[in-house]
């Protein structure tokens, strides 16, 4: 569990990084959770993107992903999302 003082931090690191997970109609694939998943493990903070043509809001999708993955939401803000979850190395001090 992160605290609100390392999720403010996490969430300021998050403003420079492009979406790189999306999610469209589909919703969550077995495909994307594998993306988000490698992902997660070589960078440790990731944002998301929800497409407008989605069944899923931005909340539902980080909330499933974050289970899924072991991960821990970081905010969510309109259709964008980012999820942190700490690896071996600790790439991000935070």
């Amino acid at each position: 569990m992160i605290t609100s003082k390392q999720r403010a931090k996490l969430r300021g690191m998050a403003q420079t990084i492009e979406p790189i997970v999306h999610i469209g109609k589909d919703g969550i694939t077995e495909n994307l959770v594998r993306q988000a998943d490698d992902a997660l493990t070589a960078r440790e903070l990731i944002k998301g993107t929800v497409q407008q043509n989605s069944s899923l809001t931005a909340r539902e999708a980080c909330d499933e992903l974050a289970e899924t993955l072991g991960a821990e939401g970081v905010s969510v803000l309109g259709r964008k999302f980012v999820l942190y979850r700490r690896s071996k190395e600790e790439k991000i001090e935070i």
